[in-house]
């Protein structure tokens, strides 16, 4: 991934439990902010998702689009645009790294707009969206443990 933006969270549980919050997409309107609906498109022979439909809705930012999952492992969950409306691509990651209760996630996430936004802006807007995931992540991760 070329111009990535890297951000990372401690959560207080094991990958595992992370792993389930981040597969449960019907789940993500109750608390990813913006996402208005996830649809499972696609599921692979593991029985986990391999294409899902994004619907988000954040202020002046509304999007739909579709990330097909590379790899769901027990220490990394990766995905790339499939198709999107706002987006040209967008290539994103969460790795998982366990330490005693805890476990680190470091989200990295890459994204080109269809509309030109200057490097810098663009980064400052993915490192916003990375904080609140990752903070919402931990929220719904700790509070249903």
């Amino acid at each position: 991934m070329a111009d990535e933006s890297t951000q990372s969270i401690v959560i207080d549980a094991a990958p595992e439990r992370i792993l389930a919050v981040i597969a449960d997409f019907d789940a993500y309107p109750e608390w990813a902010n913006g996402v208005k609906r996830a649809e499972v498109l696609d599921t692979g022979a593991d029985g986990l998702a391999a294409q899902v439909r994004f619907n988000i809705d954040q202020g002046p930012i509304k999007d739909e689009y579709v990330l097909a999952y590379d790899e769901w492992s027990p220490s990394r969950v990766s995905w790339h645009l499939v198709k999107g409306q706002m987006q040209k691509s967008q290539e994103g990651s969460y790795v998982l790294t366990a330490s005693g209760s805890t476990t680190e996630v470091t989200y990295t996430l890459s994204v080109q707009l269809v509309v030109p936004m200057i490097g810098l802006f663009r980064r400052k807007a993915e490192k916003m969206i990375m904080d609140t995931a990752l903070k919402e992540l931990k929220r719904r991760v700790e509070s249903t443990g």
